[in-house]
């Protein structure tokens, strides 16, 4: 039983980073599997969906707290630690990149896996939108920060945002512009 890891969100201002583990039959893989960033979000939403009708996912993620305590590497391994535990029974991982966690088990690192194995690229839309649909929803318990729209990530309105009102508490203040908003350099 082998799965695939990716995680979304090393990048973004605020909000958790998100791993996903995925273990899918052979025979019944979605269509249409790639790297999530190159997809469109309809096509990454009908995916996700048939990804959790056939496969076995696990899901984990590390929050902005613990990304400023820990770092970000760091973070991000302990999300796709967690997200291999929620799997359990994966015998063997393949993981997106070239920094693999300690799993327990054999773990095979590939660059750009997310674009050339379709079990990362399972991986890779699970966390993506799974995490995007977090960031929709942070967007009710924090408003003004636009964060359906960013997701997060340090786009234009998201830096005016984050300038007029400061962080809020799934900011990352680890990250230099929080920092900066907050008036801590």
């Amino acid at each position: 039983m082998i799965c695939g890891i990716d995680e979304a969100g090393r990048g973004p201002l605020a909000g958790p980073v998100v791993a996903a583990a995925v273990i899918l039959p052979a025979r019944a893989r979605p269509k249409g599997l790639n790297d999530s960033k190159v997809l469109t979000e309809a096509a990454r939403a009908r995916l996700f969906d048939e990804i959790m009708a056939c496969g076995e996912v696990g899901v984990g993620q590390a929050s902005a707290a613990e990304i400023d305590a820990l770092n970000i590497r760091q973070a991000t391994l302990l999300a796709m630690r967690r997200a291999f535990a929620a799997l359990g029974g994966a015998s063997a991982a393949l993981i997106d990149g070239n920094d693999p966690p300690d799993l327990g088990c054999p773990v095979e690192a590939i660059i750009d896996g997310d674009a050339h194995v379709p079990l990362i690229a399972a991986a890779s839309i699970i966390a993506k939108v799974t995490r995007d649909r977090l960031m929709i929803a942070a967007c009710s318990d924090y408003p003004g920060y636009g964060f359906s729209a960013h997701k997060g990530y340090g786009a234009p309105a998201h830096l005016a945002a984050l300038a007029a009102l400061g962080p809020c508490p799934i900011h990352r203040m680890s990250f230099k512009p929080v920092r900066e908003a907050a008036g801590r350099f």
